[in-house]
């Protein structure tokens, strides 16, 4: 059984409020940013390639898929002994649906400059969106904690674990028929860059940091929240 660490803070009620809006806001925004990069139909992240396949061959919704395998992913916490947080659950639970959400209000099918321009701004969006809901320090999403357990429980360096998940995962969803292009690249090669500067950014300063400065980086958040210490990536979905 997966066991959520409990909510509770000691920080003053105001900075607990921005936490929380924090983390719904950014929670959004990575489904809208999801939404902007699969309408931009030039190639998506690895894991939405992975949902992309499993929606081509079964007809469920995209939003649905996504949280079913946000749980499936969870599951996998159990045997490396990851705790989830109240982020980590609502990370599951509502990427999704606000991913459907927002494919039902962008068409599909526009001219290539449209897309471009999608693209790289849904890339933008989930680099903000990742800051946002990293930094409210409610706890990291399903796949990211899977590959921070997986590295604390095997020593295996943050970039190896990292690349044979998603190697894994958009191999499998290619040969479901997911959308692999140039955009799949370019969510490779800019993410991490753009994840390095918001999730500092954005990081909330919390009471408990002072206690805790040793085991936190410079931008003030936990170091067991961020998704990829080693190098600074960020998470492929929330």
């Amino acid at each position: 059984m997966v066991r959520l660490r409990p909510l509770r803070s000691a920080d003053p009620a105001p900075v607990f409020v921005r936490r929380l809006v924090q983390l719904f806001v950014g929670l959004y925004l990575y489904g809208l940013g999801i939404a902007l990069i699969v309408r931009g139909e030039l190639g998506v992240a690895p894991w939405d390639v992975l949902t992309q396949g499993i929606a081509k061959q079964t007809g469920l919704g995209f939003g649905l898929i996504t949280v079913i395998t946000s749980g499936v992913v969870l599951l996998l916490w159990i045997p490396i002994r990851q705790k989830p947080g109240f982020g980590t659950l609502m990370n599951a639970l509502l990427v999704g649906p606000f991913a459907d959400l927002s494919l039902w209000l962008i068409p599909p099918g526009l001219d290539l400059w449209a897309r471009v321009l999608m693209l790289f701004g849904g890339i933008l969006v989930l680099a903000v969106a990742t800051g946002l809901y990293i930094g409210a320090h409610f706890g990291p999403g399903p796949r990211d904690g899977l590959m921070t357990g997986l590295h604390r429980r095997t020593g295996w360096r943050i970039w190896i674990v990292r690349t044979g998940i998603e190697l894994l995962v958009l191999g499998t969803g290619f040969l479901l028929g997911g959308n692999v292009g140039i955009g799949t690249l370019a969510f490779a090669l800019l993410i991490g860059p753009l994840c390095g500067w918001t999730i500092p950014f954005f990081a909330v300063k919390r009471r408990a940091d002072a206690a805790t400065a040793p085991t936190t980086n410079r931008g003030g958040v936990p170091d067991r929240d961020i998704p990829h210490p080693a190098t600074g990536a960020a998470p492929v979905q929330a």
